[in-house]
């Protein structure tokens, strides 16, 4: 059993561990993770593992947080990952999430983002939170925009320009 990070009302956020890697393909196989975020590598079961092991779970372990699975209360199906990443082409933490498809639309991206946005500036100690994105993802541009991050910069990642938002801690 894996470590409950966050609950919301219709979702929990707990940390990705092995018996996850079957959907850790799934999701980062799916066409619009690649076009909206990137290949990852992920072509077996053992890069799976791999990716698992040498991501999120080494997050946790280095820093307190990562990238968590997200399933939903309700039935426990696991729709997605939302959570903190460190890039070395980012100045801090950003916020990161992917769904799979049958599980878009449905508000899930955002409620999950929000409970990370609370995690980063309350438990994590952040003051400031920043999140990439593909201009075209219109989906997660509304997110980032309802979450009340703002656009800050255009910053060439890999060649391709990524819109990157950002938000402070509130003041107390």
């Amino acid at each position: 059993m894996s470590r409950v990070i966050l609950e919301t009302p219709r979702l929990r956020l707990r940390e990705l561990h092995d018996g996850d890697a079957g959907f850790i393909f799934e999701l980062l196989n799916d066409p619009d993770f690649l076009r909206h975020i990137g290949d990852r590598g992920v072509h077996s079961h053992e890069d799976a593992l791999r990716y698992i092991a040498t991501g999120p779970v080494a997050s946790y372990a280095g820093r307190g947080w990562g990238l968590w699975a997200v399933e939903r209360r309700e039935d426990g199906a696991l729709i997605g990952m939302c959570g903190l990443v460190s890039r070395d082409t980012l100045p801090g933490p950003d916020l990161g999430y992917a769904y799979l498809p049958a599980f878009r639309g449905q508000g899930y991206a955002f409620e999950a983002a929000a409970a990370t946005l609370d995690f980063a500036f309350t438990r994590a100690g952040l003051d400031r939170l920043l999140a990439i994105v593909t201009p075209a993802n219109a989906g997660s541009v509304r997110v980032l925009e309802k979450l009340g991050m703002r656009l800050e910069r255009m910053q060439a990642f890999g060649g391709e320009p990524l819109a990157v938002y950002a938000a402070d801690r509130p003041a107390a």
